[in-house]
């Protein structure tokens, strides 16, 4: 995969706690950044999922057959 370079700032705490999370698991801060990232992201797909499904059940986002969806989009199956 790609790299690509992003410039944020932290706050101090974070950054202090990523240096010591980092010399601690003999990481550098990049992969423990990525894997954290790549947990929280894990954790937001449950919520998003569990909102979409609420959103459903309450009828504020609608549905629609996939038979249907094909046959709009002229695709055949």
């Amino acid at each position: 995969m790609a790299s690509v370079k992003k410039l944020f700032s932290l706050d101090e705490n974070i950054v202090k706690e990523l240096d010591i999370v980092a010399a601690a698991l003999h990481k550098s801060q990049k992969e423990v950044v990525e894997a954290a990232l790549d947990y929280y992201f894990d954790y937001t797909d449950g919520i998003v999922a569990d909102k979409i499904t609420q959103d459903i059940k309450s009828g504020k986002m609608k549905t629609y057959d996939s038979k249907d969806v094909y046959r709009e989009l002229g695709i055949e199956l």
